[in-house]
């Protein structure tokens, strides 16, 4: 692995996510390097919280670009002010697009309720075997370049603002996202550190225990509404899953439709 300190005053070769990159890790970093280095920067700067990216780093880009079009995130902004050759006016455009976003996903009125989130994401049987199967070996997600994004937000379950995704209709989208994230912070003790193109990473101190893994899958299982005919053959992945979660602090779900094509 090669890391790269990402300054947004400076230029690269290379295209961060935004003035908030922080680090650039490339030649195929390692899960382990990847959470070494995040859990490294929020011990030398824990005013800040720091995000990952996962899969497809180009598309979550691109996808992020158009989420953000969503009326529910849109702000006004004096476009006059704002000169892309300038990084201080980029800085504080996306300062302030930042400071909109989270203040949208707190605002109770947009806020998601875990209960409406049932059946939103078309799944089936192949697609819980693909969530048993990554988080059994969960270096899947990662891309071979994952940028480490230094977050100026008050808690863990907003980093999502970050990294705003779920673009397209049948994605859970970044509000959709955020009641995921809340509840497997209140319920389970996962803390959100990554999103890509279609999966959310989430870490917590230690891995589950037999009974906390049951609950989590119960909740999953619930989120995860599998057609009536497709249950049955669900049912192993669902095991193979709990199985799973207790070996890794690490959770990874997919929330995009066809998440499970990464694994192809």
């Amino acid at each position: 692995m090669q890391e790269t300190l990402v300054d947004y005053r400076e230029t690269y070769s290379f295209q961060p996510v935004d003035s908030f990159s922080a680090s650039r890790l490339s030649d195929a970093p390692t899960l382990e390097q990847v959470l070494q280095v995040a859990e490294r920067l929020r011990a030398a700067e824990p005013q800040y919280r720091y995000l990952c990216t996962l899969d497809d780093v180009n598309q979550s880009c691109y996808t992020r670009g158009h989420a953000l079009e969503d009326e529910r995130l849109t702000f006004d902004y004096d476009y006059d002010d704002l000169d892309l050759d300038d990084p201080e006016s980029v800085r504080a455009y996306e300062s302030r697009r930042l400071a909109h976003v989270v203040a949208q996903l707190q605002d109770p009125q947009l806020q998601q309720a875990w209960e409406s989130l049932p059946g939103t994401l078309y799944v089936n049987a192949d697609d819980i075997a693909a969530l048993a199967a990554m988080n059994r070996d969960p270096q899947r997600v990662l891309d071979q370049v994952v940028y480490v994004q230094r977050v100026p937000v008050p808690e863990d379950n907003l980093l999502i603002a970050g990294m705003v995704n779920g673009y397209f209709s049948a994605d859970w989208d970044v509000f959709q996202n955020h009641a995921i994230i809340r509840r497997l912070e209140e319920r389970h003790g996962y803390r959100f550190f990554g999103i890509g193109a279609a999966w959310l990473g989430f870490i917590r101190p230690q891995a589950p225990g037999a009974d906390e893994a049951r609950r989590l899958v119960a909740d999953l299982t619930e989120l995860y509404d599998v057609q009536d005919d497709e249950q049955g053959e669900a049912a192993p992945a669902w095991r193979e899953l709990a199985q799973a979660v207790q070996a890794s602090k690490v959770l990874l779900l997919g929330y995009a439709e066809d998440f499970a094509a990464i694994l192809e």
